[in-house]
């Protein structure tokens, strides 16, 4: 299966006609995930015609209001649309205080388990895992306690070569399963098949890098190293950068650095202030530093 990732929000702090804050829609291995969800995200999430019932995984960076607002409201929504199903949201510790503060508050009655996994800790570490995929926090250098996610697919089945397979009559059904996870095969007179003569190589695993609000932050180059595509914050340009130091914010300058240190094949900028109306002056930027870089494009699903 192939991953998308659909943005259905870039910009920082405030929302404009034309965009929405920050939240993303990220479908990997057939499991459709949320990080972040800023104001507005249900009707971006409608907009981009998601699979709105199929999201059982949020992950929040941080608890500014640009990148939680929404959730509240899209906690609601699953309840009036009769959702059953138990909803894991991972963020930073306070996250569960805030929500059932405001379920109380408002009276409002899920109808359905909400998991908090509240996140403290100041080492990358793994907040989710199945058998196709798992996700790991990025620690980030913000204001306040953030993490970016890390979504890696685990390694896939190799591919069954049935012309070869189908020249030794003692290869059953029930070994397919481990001739797909790269098993030999010892036939009946003890000689072996090895495997790559019986299947075909697997796809790529596939990785994406979420990394949300941050000052420019080397150690987060280990973690985020050789991955498809990345999303960094740029929230300014670089003749900004004290005034993105003091906020805990990037430049687009400084995220091209990253991404040309971590070896990243793909660079999706974000976060911009709307300080900035021409929003190429950021592509501009970053290119003379690492070339594959790109602006953001509200509600297109991109395949990674």
């Amino acid at each position: 299966m192939s991953t998308y990732l659909t943005i259905l929000g870039y910009n920082s702090a405030i929302p404009t006609v034309k965009s929405a804050p920050t939240a993303q829609f990220l479908e990997m291995e057939e499991r459709c995930f949320l990080i972040d969800c800023g104001e507005g995200t249900q009707v971006q999430l409608r907009k981009a015609k998601a699979k709105f019932s199929k999201i059982n995984h949020i992950f929040i960076s941080h608890l500014h209001g640009d990148h939680v607002f929404g959730l509240p409201g899209l906690i609601s929504s699953f309840r009036l649309l009769g959702r059953e199903t138990p909803l894991h949201v991972y963020g930073p510790k306070g996250i569960k205080e805030m929500m059932e503060t405001i379920f109380r508050i408002t009276e409002t009655h899920q109808g359905f388990e909400v998991v908090f996994h509240e996140l403290s800790s100041k080492k990358s570490e793994k907040v989710f895992e199945d058998n196709r995929v798992e996700v790991f926090t990025i620690p980030l250098d913000h204001r306040i306690y953030c993490n970016g996610y890390l979504f890696k697919e685990k390694p896939k089945e190799r591919h069954l070569n049935m012309q070869e397979i189908s020249k030794y009559p003692e290869i059953e059904i029930c070994d397919y399963h481990n001739l797909k996870r790269g098993k030999d095969i010892q036939l009946s007179d003890g000689y072996i098949l090895k495997n790559e003569n019986l299947t075909k190589p697997a796809e790529p695993s596939v990785s994406y890098a979420f990394c949300s609000d941050t000052r420019y932050f080397e150690s987060i180059i280990p973690i985020i190293k050789n991955v498809d595509v990345l999303y960094h914050e740029a929230t300014f340009l670089h003749d900004l950068k004290k005034m993105a130091d003091y906020t805990g914010h990037t430049t687009a300058l400084e995220a091209a650095k990253i991404a040309r240190k971590a070896n990243v094949k793909k660079l999706i900028l974000g976060h911009f202030s709307n300080r900035y109306n021409d929003l190429s002056v950021f592509l501009n930027e970053a290119c003379e530093i690492f070339p594959e870089t790109y602006l953001p494009k509200q509600l297109e699903a991109v395949k990674i």
